[in-house]
């Protein structure tokens, strides 16, 4: 409450009285936040701490899942908290960012998917205790974070058609090679250039583990007490993978696993592994395809044309076309694309051709609609859909499988490696060892 209009006399009054208070009880004095973590050029305060503390318990309550000891759950949290902030403070000095306008465009297709009002959602966040703002930025840093990877990551791999033609001509060998698994991981990290100090207290954490789960904890309960995933305190599950989406490595520790068997430890070059089988089934693959007929203008920025300037440029392409000038002739006059000289055309297109980014707006186009700008890694782009089609694919469906297989698992790789990296080469000062 705001006091106005106070006489001085009772201002110095309520000064004394106030001042005479602090003095007789010093120790009700707190400092209400401190720092915990230095990271770069950024800081993780204690309150940060606690809050996605909190979060992450409720989330794991609601599954059903069991908690780890609290020291041990602050451990993880802090060390997600560490690699969130080294992904946003590197996002944040390349340029990527997103607007009021497309956050709330994501923030009600989530209340959507739930069923509900945005003003219904916003409810039902304050009765779990999420204040609508906190969680807003949450879901931006979501999205940055995406972003990020995507342009750090799945847009450095790439896939050979050798590397197809060998994965089409060894799957069919393999015992296995065409189940789905449903698998949980734990990974304890190991640094790229580990000395025998760190592989030694590699081994007593993995056998500290092995014991642990021997004795009746859950496998849950020990990735989020001993795992260095990021997705330690989900209980490491991986979901549903098939055969050839895994790492190599990964399917020869579980082929021959009976469904709730834990496989033995393994190297790889991030540390060391131990998975559990939760389940498996038969592989069953589509053959018909959704593709799209697509067309596309896009617009690079550079040193020279920044974000914001070519997303003006493309707003105003946008702009003449649908003021009656036709998508081609500005394609072909203005997009940075190898398809400009075709109007744009990129012709049909399968699922996981394009950037995930790409394909998403793309899929919620209607026949004709123009799609507003789209950021991805290579520029902003304005995107129609000319047709759709149901495509029988019985001749291509295993090579397109395979393509997309190849990428998910080499993805993976490629980004776990990436944190790795990333999270070596950080500064980072703890301040909260006493804590723990």
């Amino acid at each position: 409450m705001k006091l106005t209009h106070i006489s001085p006399i009772i201002y110095f009054t309520l000064s004394l009285l106030l001042s005479a208070q602090a003095l007789a009880k010093p120790a009700e004095i707190e400092k209400l936040d401190r720092i915990i973590a230095i990271v770069d050029q950024s800081v993780i305060t204690e309150q940060e701490l606690i809050d996605r503390t909190k979060s992450i318990m409720m989330q794991i309550e609601k599954k059903g899942g069991e908690l780890p000891a609290k020291d041990v759950l602050q451990k993880q949290v802090l060390e997600r908290l560490i690699v969130d902030s080294l992904q946003l403070q590197l996002a944040s000095q390349t340029g990527i960012k997103v607007d009021d306008a497309q956050l709330d465009k994501t923030l009600e297709r989530i209340a959507e998917q739930n069923k509900l009002s945005l003003a219904e959602f916003k409810k039902v966040l304050q009765a779990d205790g999420v204040t609508f703002s906190k969680f807003r930025e949450d879901i931006r840093n979501e999205i940055i974070i995406a972003r990020l990877r995507e342009r750090e990551v799945e847009n450095r791999v790439t896939i050979s058609e050798g590397e197809v033609d060998n994965y089409l001509t060894t799957q069919s060998s393999r015992v296995g090679e065409q189940d789905d698994f449903d698998i949980s991981h734990i990974l304890i990290r190991l640094p790229e250039d580990a000395t025998p100090e760190d592989l030694q207290k590699a081994r007593a954490k993995t056998e500290e583990m092995l014991r642990a789960i021997e004795g009746g904890m859950s496998f849950s309960e020990a990735s989020a007490t001993f795992s260095d995933a990021q997705n330690a305190l989900d209980g490491g599950n991986l979901g549903w993978r098939n055969a050839s989406q895994m790492p190599p490595a990964f399917f020869e520790a579980v082929k021959s696993l009976q469904v709730g068997g834990i496989s033995l430890p393994f190297r790889s070059p991030s540390g060391v592994h131990i998975l559990k089988l939760n389940d498996r089934r038969a592989s069953s693959s589509s053959l018909v395809v959704d593709q799209t007929h697509v067309r596309h203008i896009l617009l690079k920025q550079s040193e020279v044309v920044s974000e914001s300037e070519a997303k003006r440029k493309i707003e105003n392409i946008k702009e003449r076309i649908e003021n009656g000038t036709k998508f081609e002739e500005m394609a072909r006059q203005y997009s940075e694309d190898g398809s400009a000289s075709n109007g744009g055309d990129l012709g049909w297109v399968n699922p996981g051709d394009t950037v995930p980014v790409f394909e998403k707006a793309m899929n919620e186009l209607g026949l004709g609609e123009i799609s507003a700008p789209v950021l991805t890694p290579f520029g902003w782009h304005i995107i129609q859909v000319i047709e759709r089609r149901k495509q029988d694919m019985s001749k291509e469906a295993a090579r397109l499988k395979a393509r997309q297989e190849i990428r998910a698992r080499k993805g993976e790789e490629a980004y776990n490696d990436w944190i790795r990296e990333l999270r070596d080469k950080a500064y980072v000062e703890l301040r909260l060892e006493d804590k723990f």
